[in-house]
């Protein structure tokens, strides 16, 4: 009944649910990824089935060997500065662009390269500027 339902809310077949309870290799990250991926295109359909495969991916990434070299990177980023990085490729921008926020282009290099933090004004100010929570940066 549950998984019927399931499927019914999440506009998927029984055959794809089975991974909702947990991927064990390769093989089936590989297929959770593709349909994450098919579900993305009709994603107000596929809410449950998203929300709940996400789950599954992120624990599977995160206890998976074949991910421990890339969580350990992970962990020793500044979010501030990847959130900035992300926000510069999304929106094209360089370390020019950002004199109102940061400071010259110097300072925008020094905080790239982590020789220097986002202050928390700038914080404030890059997430007026982009119209996000400051706690994306946390």
């Amino acid at each position: 009944m549950a998984v019927s339902k399931l499927t019914r809310l999440g506009g998927t077949n029984i055959s794809k649910v089975s991974l909702l309870v947990g991927i064990n290799n390769a093989k089936e990250h590989k297929q959770a990824l593709e349909i994450m991926e098919e579900s993305l295109e009709d994603y107000h359909n596929n809410l449950v089935v998203i929300e709940a495969l996400s789950n599954v991916i992120a624990r599977y990434e995160e206890q998976s060997l074949r991910f421990e070299a890339f969580n350990k990177r992970l962990a020793e980023l500044d979010p501030a500065v990847a959130t900035l990085k992300v926000m510069m490729d999304q929106y094209g921008l360089n370390t020019t662009d950002f004199e109102d926020e940061i400071g010259k282009k110097s300072m925008v290099s020094l905080v790239l390269s982590e020789e220097r933090n986002l202050a928390r004004e700038h914080i404030t100010k890059l997430a007026i500027r982009f119209d996000v929570s400051p706690s994306i940066f946390f």
